[in-house]
């Protein structure tokens, strides 16, 4: 078994993903499939956190277009990430093994506050870290809260978790002819404006020296695949 490229990294979870062949909601079968991706990544003696976003249940753009204020509507959208966060939580409990959500939301009820020092205790005891409730401000995407999370805990990496294998020079759906990166630095990232993430979160990455590694989840045994250096994706560092 190759050993693992990385020891500490960040997951970012699109929230649309969580909703299956759905158009909205939460899709239970895909969210065990997930935590099982998780639980079997960890093992090979990975610590994991996972910043999950809430597209599947509101997104603050889109909200705020229906005549809500950006600020209000984004924070909907931040409370739905946790909405998903606890369901990923209790997926992974489920099957045996430690989780903690974590919020960037004082909410003592639902789940513990985010700080460093929490994060950095739960991981050291083994646990799956599931982050909620974005930065905990409006105009901030779940892209950027997982460089800036990555940043703040000490991973190595920040996984970016989607629907295709890396970042193509145009949408490969709408566009044959679209070309797929096997390495790009931070800079032509953001200079080709390519939308896999938003260019905060690429210029935090940037600032802070975390590669970004895009890959398709579709595949059961993804994450682990890319952790040993193996999967297909592209490298955004440098």
């Amino acid at each position: 078994m190759a050993e693992p490229v990385y020891r500490r990294v960040v997951i970012k979870l699109s929230g649309e993903y969580l909703a299956g062949s759905h158009s909205f909601g939460i899709d239970q079968g895909t969210v065990d499939r997930i935590a099982d991706d998780l639980i079997a990544a960890q093992k090979l003696g990975i610590e994991i956190a996972v910043v999950v976003g809430g597209g599947n249940m509101v997104r603050g753009v889109e909200v705020s277009s229906q005549g809500v204020s950006r600020p209000t509507g984004d924070t909907m959208g931040m409370l739905a990430t946790v909405m998903n966060c606890l369901a990923l939580e209790a997926a992974i409990q489920r099957k045996g093994s430690p989780a903690l959500a974590l919020s960037a939301f004082v909410m003592p009820e639902v789940c513990e506050l985010f700080t460093r020092a929490a994060a950095h205790k739960a991981l050291a005891e083994g646990r799956i870290v599931v982050l909620g409730g974005g930065t905990g401000n409006p105009y901030f995407t779940t892209d950027t809260t997982a460089v800036l999370r990555a940043a703040e805990i000490g991973a190595q990496a920040v996984l970016k978790a989607t629907n295709v294998d890396g970042v193509y020079s145009a949408d490969p759906k709408k566009d044959p002819a679209a070309k797929r990166f096997d390495r790009l630095t931070h800079s032509q990232a953001i200079e080709g404006g390519y939308k896999v993430m938003d260019a905060t979160a690429f210029a935090l990455a940037r600032e802070t020296s975390l590669p970004i590694i895009v890959f398709s989840i579709a595949e059961p045994g993804a994450i682990g695949a890319m952790l040993q250096g193996k999967g297909r994706g592209t490298i955004v560092a440098g």
